[in-house]
């Protein structure tokens, strides 16, 4: 058991990285975009396509880190009205829902990657499946954090990070 915990948490961890490294390189191009073009009336002819492409790929992936922390939005001030056995039921409900979400990204994500596999990005040349091919990536990830919290196994890593803010 503790090497799948172990497995996990490491692809858990490259998942992570390749995110933050998907928005630090985003603000590098995009500032160096705006500079050559402030500066020296010049743009690299790539750097928009890129852009676009990790936007894409690091909106994605954050929204399977949001379920994973447990940040998205949600109504407490209404579902404390209501006794810790119903919001328990409401937490699998939600789960649940989670995992549709996810299983639906995986499903329509795949036949989306599919249907561009042909086609190509005119400034780059890489095949245009590489921008949709996030979303069936973060369905699997975002399936098995639901699952994990459908069965009370706490998913947050980061848990110095305050609500609210």
């Amino acid at each position: 058991m503790e090497y799948i915990k172990k497995f996990f948490k490491a692809i858990d961890s490259i998942f992570e990285k390749f995110t933050l490294v998907a928005l630090v390189s985003l603000i590098f191009i995009v500032t160096t975009q705006v500079m050559t073009r402030k500066l020296f009336n010049f743009v690299f002819f790539w750097s928009e396509e890129i852009t676009l492409l990790l936007l894409a790929w690091f909106a994605f992936m954050s929204i399977a880190i949001g379920f994973r922390e447990n940040i998205h939005l949600g109504i407490d001030s209404f579902t404390n009205l209501f006794p810790k056995s119903f919001n328990k039921v409401l937490d699998k409900i939600i789960s649940a829902t989670i995992f549709a979400f996810g299983f639906y990204l995986i499903v329509q994500g795949w036949e989306f990657t599919k249907l561009t596999m042909e086609s190509t990005l005119p400034a780059t040349k890489l095949p245009s499946s590489i921008t949709y091919v996030a979303m069936p990536i973060t369905g699997i990830m975002i399936c098995g954090y639901s699952l994990l919290q459908f069965f009370n196994i706490n998913t947050t890593r980061h848990k110095d990070v305050e609500e609210g803010m």
